[in-house]
């Protein structure tokens, strides 16, 4: 990591990696403008090329920054006592709402190095695109399935819910939805799916 960087106060910091997350978010990393990185941050082009030396050096930077960032969150966020599905990922959704407020963009830019040409970024960056898909799977591994109705396919369910909270976050972006919104909706379509899938006596045990 960039320890110069981390001598600015905190407000600095996040400005300008709220900035590139921004611009590389919504353009990918070839289309992306430092000149628009540097105005939506606020910052000086100098000022970004003295802390990172390039474009490719920023985009690796704040790269390795967000993947260890929001799977750290995802650990903090998620009880290691839980063994429902459904609120595990509900869980999930507490920790993306953190993140959705500090760092809007974050989870949209972890998804631009699948797009990414450049190979001395590739390598750059190799051990971090794992992070967060990693957490994910620990996160999910410590479901009881059990406690899920037999002739759901356990496989699917967990990529369509991934597919609904993914276009919430698309939707949280594109249209300007309000991240309290956002937040609220993930967590209704857990609980609700929560309530569809799991087998009645686990249902009345929790109720009970």
């Amino acid at each position: 990591m960039n320890d110069k960087f981390f001598d600015l106060k905190k407000e600095k910091q996040d400005r300008m990696i709220n900035g590139a997350l921004k611009i590389f978010a919504l353009n990918g990393y070839q289309k992306a403008s430092t000149d628009d990185i540097v105005k939506e941050a606020g910052i000086s082009k100098g000022l970004l090329f003295h802390y990172f030396g390039s474009k490719a050096g920023l985009y690796v930077f704040v790269y390795e920054y967000s993947a260890r960032y929001m799977s750290m969150e995802l650990q903090r966020a998620v009880s290691l006592r839980e063994r429902d599905l459904f609120r595990l990922l509900s869980q999930v959704e507490d920790a993306k709402n953190v993140l959705l407020r500090n760092y809007p963009y974050m989870q949209k830019f972890l998804l631009t190095h699948e797009d990414v040409q450049d190979r001395e970024i590739q390598k750059a960056i190799e051990g971090f695109t794992d992070l967060v898909p990693k957490a994910m799977d620990e996160v999910v591994e410590r479901a009881d399935f059990d406690r899920i109705e037999p002739d759901v396919d356990r496989a699917f369910l967990v990529r369509s819910m991934n597919y609904v909270t993914r276009g919430l976050m698309e939707t949280a972006l594109t249209d300007k939805m309000d991240a309290e919104d956002v937040y609220k909706e993930a967590k209704a379509f857990y609980e609700m799916m929560r309530i569809k899938f799991t087998k009645k006596e686990y249902l009345e045990e929790d109720e009970s």
